[in-house]
């Protein structure tokens, strides 16, 4: 028990390792048949908790360019990569205190009470529930079913009401770069782990995970994928990806806490949720 305990506090303290820890123990006490640890180990940052078993995928490679705030400026942007190609942005924002606005418990007290809009997590999202942030938290968030439509399946992202969200929203801090004559809207969600939307399309804008790990799959707007816009991101990425990848190119990346994804105009992507993934888009609109 003090061993748990003590790698389970090392988890909370260096999220880049907790998944690994949590892996090498599910395994071992799994095989030394303590249903007893098996049932209650997760892990979390921020308060938002993952267990252990409802992580159903694993972090991919990063077939997209990587760039440092160093590296980047708003002409170098708009010159070589904001029409061309998805990119990822490190080290550009700092967004601590927004991630702390969201931790869990913090957000279930001055938010909860809340009326938020789900949508259903197939292509177009036609869609739509109203429940309490609350309800949605406790009883409806959870690790995705392999067996579950995309259209049966609701997760809270989007649809946020600006004005009722404002004294949240304001203090996220907005990626540096931008499209002339386009303005930011933001876009505000939480989700279980192997969530996700199939591939759809829309305009350009940055996304940001601030609490777990998004798994993107992106291809250019003449590079078509073959998907079934109810089939969930991770049915199609468990049945199809490996055939439909020899098809047409995808690029894919898994997006870490603190990074930002750059979209281009009606690129194709799709996101699977590796673990309880809190996040923000930024879109773009003339």
């Amino acid at each position: 028990f003090f061993l748990e305990k003590q790698v389970l506090d090392i988890m909370e303290l260096v999220p880049v390792y907790y998944q690994i820890w949590g892996l090498i123990l599910y395994f071992v006490h799994g095989t030394l048949g303590d249903s007893h640890f098996h049932e209650r180990l997760t892990y979390s940052e921020g308060q938002w908790e993952t267990e252990v078993e409802g992580v159903l995928v694993e972090p991919g490679p990063c077939h997209l360019e990587i760039f440092d705030s160093s590296r980047i400026s708003q002409d170098f942007f708009l010159d070589q990569l904001a029409y061309k190609a998805p990119f990822v942005l490190r080290h550009v924002t700092n967004n601590a205190k927004f991630r702390a606005l969201v931790n869990r418990d913090h957000l279930v007290k001055h938010w909860g009470h809340k009326t938020v809009t789900l949508s259903s997590a197939n292509s177009y999202s036609y869609e739509k529930k109203k429940v309490l942030l609350e309800d949605y938290l406790e009883t409806m968030m959870g690790p995705a079913s392999p067996t579950k439509l995309a259209n049966e399946t609701f997760y809270f992202f989007g649809d946020n009401d600006v004005d009722e969200w404002n004294d949240l929203f304001k203090e996220y801090i907005l990626p540096p770069l931008n499209l002339p004559r386009h303005r930011s809207a933001l876009s505000f969600g939480i989700a279980g782990p192997g969530t996700g939307v199939p591939f759809h399309y829309h305009g350009p804008g940055f996304a940001e995970t601030l609490i777990g790990r998004k798994r993107w799959f992106l291809t250019a707007p003449n590079h078509i994928p073959e998907f079934h816009p109810n089939k969930t991101t991770l049915q199609w990425f468990l049945e199809d990806y490996d055939r439909v990848k020899k098809e047409v190119q995808i690029l894919e990346c898994t997006i870490q806490p603190g990074d930002i994804i750059y979209f281009p105009d009606k690129w194709w992507h799709a996101i699977l949720n590796i673990d309880t993934s809190v996040f923000m888009s930024t879109f773009l609109s003339p």
